[in-house]
């Protein structure tokens, strides 16, 4: 077992700077590329590009929280709890009050 981390943590810190290379890369080409001709702002380095796409992190990204990070598994088990102990025919009604809520059809009119 630590015979994998020799070859995986050089990987993972390779990869993490690969990774940040090519993103302030691409967020200082398209920024040069698009803002100065239409807006007419000044072209920016790299080292700016990458505090842009750090910021757009801290306020964009979530921090591993709601829906890509603990919020999902809650949901998906409170929701299972829920409809584990229904009937069929109960979890079909559910099913269809679910879908009138969102604008969708019931699901025996979409059945063939």
């Amino acid at each position: 077992m630590k015979k994998k981390w020799y070859f995986i943590a050089p990987a993972a810190i390779l990869g993490i700077f690969l990774f940040l290379f090519v993103g302030g890369q691409v967020v200082m080409l398209l920024w040069n590329w698009l803002l100065p001709p239409l807006l007419g702002w000044h072209q920016i380095s790299f080292w700016q590009a990458l505090g842009i796409l750090a910021l757009c992190r801290i306020l964009f990204g979530g921090h591993g929280h709601g829906w890509r990070g603990r919020g999902r598994g809650n949901f998906r088990r409170r929701m299972e709890g829920r409809c584990g102990s229904m009937t069929p025919e109960e979890r079909e009604r559910f099913r269809d009050g679910i879908r009138a809520t969102w604008g969708a059809p019931p699901a025996s009119e979409t059945k063939g």
